[in-house]
C-alpha cells in the first residue's frame, strides 16, 4: 500500500524484526517531521501509537524546521540513517532538489510530504493524495464528478492528482495566484485525462454550479494562523455538496461547520491524516499500522 503501490520493505533496510523493543536493544530507529510552524502537529501522537501497538523500537520527531534550515535538517536526517521523515507547509516543494530521487507520484505532483531512506538516498514519495482519497471515498466516489480545490500549494497538487488519476471529470483550481494556479491546472491536463481549469479566487468566491465537491487544500482555519474563514460565499454551499478539508487542527473548521449548517456532507482532515500516516509506516517499515490505534490516540488529545 502507498504511493506507486509499492508493499514491499524499502530497499536496503534490515528486516523489521530488529527493531522490536528488547533488553538488548538501546538504539531506536528515527522518523519524523520537519515543517513550520510545529507545534499544532498532531502526526507524532498518531505514528508513535502505531509503533507502540507494533512493538517497534522507532520515534517519531516532530520538528521546527524553518526554510532556510531544510537543506540542513536534511542531510542531518540522511547523515543519522533516519527511515524517513514526513514534511508539511512550507517546505513540500522547495524539499525536492535536496533529494536523491523521486516516486513516480511524487514526480507527477511536484510535491513530497514523505521520504523514505533507500539504500541510503533519500526518495521522495507523496502520501497526502493517496490518503486523501481514501477518506473521501468513504464518502463519495470521485469518478466523473467535478471537484473544486480551493489553493495550489502541495496538498492541493497532491488531491488534485490522486483525483484525477482515478477518472475525475474535472477539476477546478481556485487560487490568488494564478501562475501557481495555471501550472497545476496545466500538470492535471496533460498528465491525466481529466479537465482541468484555474480560477482566479476573488473576494466573496462563489462556488459554481454543478461543482460536486469543494476541497480546502489551504493553511486557513488552522489554529496556528489568524485568519479562520475561507474568503468564500457560504451560501454558495449547498446540501448536494461535499465539503471536505484537509486542515485538522482543529479537525472541525469554520467551513465544515458552515457547510453542515446548509447540510452539506462534510469530510474531516483525520481521516486523511490517519490514511496518510499508515501509507508513510508502510514506506518505512514494510508493516501495516493498527488503524484504530492511530484514531484513538489522535481523538484522545482533542485536537
Amino acid at each position: 500500500m502507498g504511493a506507486g503501490g509499492r508493499s514491499s520493505l524499502p530497499r536496503g533496510s534490515a528486516p523489521s524484526y530488529i527493531w522490536s523493543v528488547t533488553k538488548q536493544n538501546f538504539l531506536s530507529k528515527l522518523t519524523g517531521s520537519f515543517s513550520t510552524p510545529a507545534d499544532g502537529n498532531p502526526t507524532v501522537v498518531m505514528v508513535e501509537a502505531a509503533f507502540k501497538a507494533a512493538n517497534l523500537n522507532i520515534r517519531y520527531i516532530n520538528t521546527e524546521v524553518f526554510p532556510d534550515g531544510l537543506h540542513a535538517a536534511v542531510l542531518g536526517a540522511k547523515a543519522m540513517n533516519w527511515l524517513g521523515f514526513n514534511l508539511s507547509a512550507p517546505h513540500k516543494v522547495k524539499v525536492i532538489p535536496m533529494l536523491d530521487g523521486l516516486g513516480e507520484s511524487a514526480s507527477i505532483m511536484g510535491a513530497v510530504n514523505c521520504v523514505v531512506n533507500r539504500d541510503g538516498k533519500l526518495i521522495g514519495e507523496n502520501t497526502d493524495g493517496k490518503g486523501f482519497l481514501k477518506a473521501f471515498n468513504e464518502v463519495l466516489d470521485p469518478k466523473d464528478k467535478t471537484i473544486l480545490i480551493f489553493g495550489a500549494g502541495g496538498a492541493a497538487r497532491a488531491i488534485a492528482v490522486e483525483l484525477a488519476l482515478v477518472q475525475a471529470k474535472k477539476i477546478i483550481i481556485v487560487n490568488r495566484n494564478a501562475e501557481r494556479g495555471e501550472d497545476l491546472a496545466k500538470t492535471i491536463r496533460e498528465r491525466t485525462t481529466a479537465e482541468a481549469e484555474y480560477v482566479n479566487w476573488t473576494p466573496k468566491f462563489a462556488i459554481p454550479a454543478g461543482v460536486d465537491a469543494a476541497v480546502n487544500a489551504t493553511t486557513v482555519g488552522m489554529d496556528q494562523f489568524d485568519g479562520k474563514e475561507l474568503d468564500i460565499d457560504f451560501d454558495s454551499i449547498h446540501s448536494n455538496l461535499v465539503v471536505s478539508d484537509v486542515i485538522v487542527n482543529p479537525p472541525n473548521t469554520h467551513f465544515l461547520q458552515e457547510g453542515a449548517k446548509r447540510g452539506a456532507t462534510t469530510i474531516d482532515g483525520l481521516g486523511m491524516l490517519v490514511y496518510q500516516g499508515m501509507i508513510g509506516i508502510k514506506y518505512w517499515t514494510g508493516l501495516d499500522s493498527d488503524q484504530a490505534a492511530m484514531r484513538k490516540a489522535l481523538e484522545e488529545v482533542n485536537i
